[in-house]
């Protein structure tokens, strides 16, 4: 097999395996459940991979324990002798407080195996081990068994999937722990409305109200809010909440105290955009022209439009045929157009959607249901 002709077929691989992933990244749109996302994670890897079962544990943070929450596969259960893993015991406890990923194609011969009959009357050979991690915090564990050998490439496939649901987890978590705040405080009088809670939170910010006041979910809230504090302690001075024909928009101006402000900031927000992503909302941060601010903008529609698009016909033609494998040559004979072009809506798409890769790309649009 030529060169040529092996590279194809490894890329076609890759990218198989970036949809099966992005099939059970869109499975969590939505979900604000930490313990359903965690099922729909290890229920995925078992129905589209070569995966004998897999599991994932959440942090308990004030005890220090590890709790298994999800399990799928040959393995259903969630009790028994690894359903609480304290921080820094067995492998799982290890991953967790080391916060390093690990990989073996020999299970059987690992040292920190108990049951190495276990290992091998089930023919259990593969494993990876990911701690899911939001900047230095750890969030959980999600572990993978698999009978055959695990090839470098698709953990990188796993990787990105375990980056994904980690945020959506985080954002979940963080949902459960305000809804338990509200369930336990419950207000007096009717719930107050996003601009009176904006208010309580942006406490030193110029607040401006513009439209009529609407009843919006509680995850369209909890993320208007989550932005809020983000904006709070970056020292926001200014902010505007505008209540559109089909959207709510928050703008809001940051003075640039110091170099590092906005990449702060875009840091901060980046965690936020998977739930934002599934509300069909977007987010925009930047330099003000005069250099004195930054601008972050905001925006959810009533509805959400999953299917809004922000690339062009062409350029929805060409990340399709690259999904097939095709070369730029074999895309611009196809499309009857030039090589130069066909890579000059490439490098178009990769500035839209702020990626590095084309495989990224590709894996953005099918998140978003833009190619299939």
């Amino acid at each position: 097999m030529s060169n040529a002709l092996s590279d194809r077929l490894e890329a076609t691989r890759i990218l198989f395996d970036l949809q099966q992933g992005t099939e059970i990244v869109q499975s969590l749109a939505g979900c604000l459940e930490p313990e359903e996302i965690a099922r729909r994670v290890t229920d995925g890897l078992v129905a589209r991979f070569d995966c004998a079962f897999a599991r994932l544990w959440l942090l308990e943070e004030d005890l220090g324990i590890l709790k298994l929450v999800a399990s799928s596969g040959l393995y259903t259960h969630t009790n028994g002798s690894f359903s609480r893993v304290p921080m820094g015991a067995y492998k799982v406890g290890k991953i967790a407080q080391n916060r390093v990923s690990f990989l073996s194609n020999n299970l059987p011969q690992e040292s920190w195996v108990g049951d190495r009959d276990w290992a091998i009357a089930n023919n259990m050979n593969g494993f990876a081990g990911y701690p899911l991690t939001v900047g230095e915090r750890v969030v959980g564990v999600l572990a993978f068994f698999s009978h055959g050998r695990l090839e470098p490439e698709f953990l990188e496939v796993l990787q990105t999937l375990c980056a994904i649901a980690t945020i959506a987890l985080d954002n979940a978590i963080q949902y459960q722990k305000e809804k338990q705040i509200w369930l336990s405080h419950p207000p007096t009088v009717e719930n107050p409305v996003l601009s009176d809670r904006l208010v309580s939170i942006l406490k030193t910010t110029r607040l401006t109200l513009i439209g009529t006041e609407r009843s919006l979910s509680p995850p369209v809230n909890f993320l208007f809010l989550q932005v809020a504090e983000c904006l709070k302690q970056s020292g926001c001075s200014y902010g505007r909440l505008i209540y559109a024909e089909e959207s709510v928009t928050l703008e809001a101006l940051v003075p640039t105290m110091r170099s590092k402000a906005k990449h702060w900031l875009q840091v901060q927000l980046e965690q936020l955009n998977f739930m934002l992503r599934s509300l069909g909302g977007a987010m925009r941060v930047q330099i003000s022209p005069n250099n004195r601010a930054i601008e972050v903008v905001l925006s959810i529609p009533y509805v959400c439009e999953r299917d809004r698009q922000v690339l062009s016909e062409r350029e929805v033609e060409i990340l399709t045929l690259l999904t097939r494998g095709d070369r730029d040559r074999d895309i611009a004979d196809r499309l009857v157009i030039s090589e130069s072009t066909v890579k000059f809506h490439i490098n178009s798409v990769m500035a839209k959607l702020k990626v590095r890769t084309r495989y990224q790309a590709i894996h953005q649009a099918l998140i978003n249901g833009w190619i299939q």
